[in-house]
């Protein structure tokens, strides 16, 4: 063997190794991605549900945004005020006071209040059930399908069907908001726990439609909203919806309301 062509060899694979290692080192510092370490640590406090309750696409996304100041350390619904504390440990701030919220249902129309206007025997969905005519089996378009989307997507088992009308469990709810997003008539949506008066319904429908759809349906007169002192309750599309941070709870809503659909919960 050519002790001399080995040499050669040896050299040539050395030269090529050190200009490999050169050009690893160089593209190394280019392409380089600075790491936020406190984005780090506040990604590993999330509870890495990704249930897009916060308003972003998931924790690694909510942990950038808080990070960088763009949202508060009080974003995670599910992590609650412990996960807050201990992010904002990390980025050096106050919680201060968290208001719990919880999911709620917009819709009071159960099986003997709604009128219906054909049998639908399709995919037990309520995603399916609204594609049909009218968007609703039922006389009311707006109201609760009853079929359960929102329940199959809650992990934590705080909603069930009653008397075809989804209900929330608020003990168990965690705010995490997935209920919201598959509700095909929107019908849910995050409230303060602490709520005493709720408007239990979601028509659009002008009054004498409303009623003849549904005996559990606002028909839009405005009493509520003429009678309250602090112009919490405003009018949109016919339908009542109530300012939670104008709310005094003086309840003068519930008692002016001639068909009743503003509930008291203790």
């Amino acid at each position: 063997m050519d002790t001399k062509a080995i040499i050669i060899a040896i050299v040539v694979l050395a030269i090529v190794a050190l200009i490999i290692g050169i050009i690893l080192s160089v593209a190394e510092k280019v392409f380089k991605v600075e790491v936020d370490e406190k984005e780090v640590a506040i990604r590993e406090e999330l509870p890495g549900s990704n249930c897009g309750g916060c308003g972003y696409a998931g924790c690694d996304a909510l942990a950038a945004a808080i990070a960088k100041g763009e949202a508060p350390v009080t974003q995670c619904p599910v992590g609650g005020k412990q996960v807050a504390e201990k992010i904002a440990a990390i980025m050096g701030q106050e919680v201060g006071e968290m208001e719990r919220k919880v999911a709620y249902v917009k819709c009071d129309g159960t099986c003997e209040k709604r009128e219906t206007d054909y049998d639908y025997f399709g995919i037990d969905s309520c995603i399916y059930a609204a594609k049909m005519p009218g968007s609703s089996p039922y006389a009311c378009k707006y109201g609760c399908l009853g079929f359960g989307s929102c329940v199959k997507v809650c992990d934590h088992g705080a909603i069930r069907i009653v008397d075809k009308k989804a209900v929330v469990d608020e003990a168990l709810c965690i705010a995490c908001g997935k209920c919201l997003r598959v509700c095909p008539h929107n019908l849910i949506e995050l409230i303060p726990a602490d709520s005493q008066y709720r408007v239990q319904c979601s028509s659009l429908a002008r009054g004498k439609e409303v009623k003849n759809a549904c005996t559990a349906g606002c028909i839009g007169c405005g009493m509520c909203a003429r009678n309250c002192p602090s112009e919490a309750i405003v009018f949109e599309n016919n339908i009542a919806k109530i300012d939670y941070s104008k709310c005094t709870k003086c309840g003068l809503c519930a008692q002016k309301c001639p068909v009743k659909i503003i509930k008291i919960y203790e």
